[in-house]
């Protein structure tokens, strides 16, 4: 048995995110790795991050050329505070598992990860 072992598995680290995640629900970065935050930041901008899994988040039916629809199963981008499907100025996200209209913001179970 390897005696390096820091953690069992990596879904849930504290860490300070790099982009979003400050509340508590709140989807964000750390580095290129998408996450949702478990609990609000504290004082240290440190927060633990669950980076897997499937969340109910705010979803905006756009890409990098405006209002676009998003369909269950498509790749969706962290784009400056924003899940859409822009992947040009995106970070690889995870996956819709429900539609978003064209220009719409929706609420939707969001896959983690790639």
């Amino acid at each position: 048995m390897a005696t390096n072992q820091y953690q069992e598995n990596g879904r849930h680290l504290r860490v300070a995110p790099t982009s979003g995640a400050a509340l508590s629900g709140d989807p964000g970065l750390f580095g290129i790795l998408p996450g949702v935050a478990e609990l609000d930041q504290d004082d240290d901008n440190m927060t633990t991050m669950d980076f897997g899994g499937v969340y109910l988040l705010a979803v905006k039916g756009e890409d990098k050329n405006g209002n676009t629809a998003v369909t269950a199963g498509d790749i969706l981008y962290w784009d400056t505070d924003t899940l859409n499907k822009n992947v040009t100025d995106g970070v690889r996200f995870g996956y819709a598992l429900l539609d978003v209209g064209s220009g719409a913001t929706t609420t939707i179970p969001v896959k983690i990860g790639y």
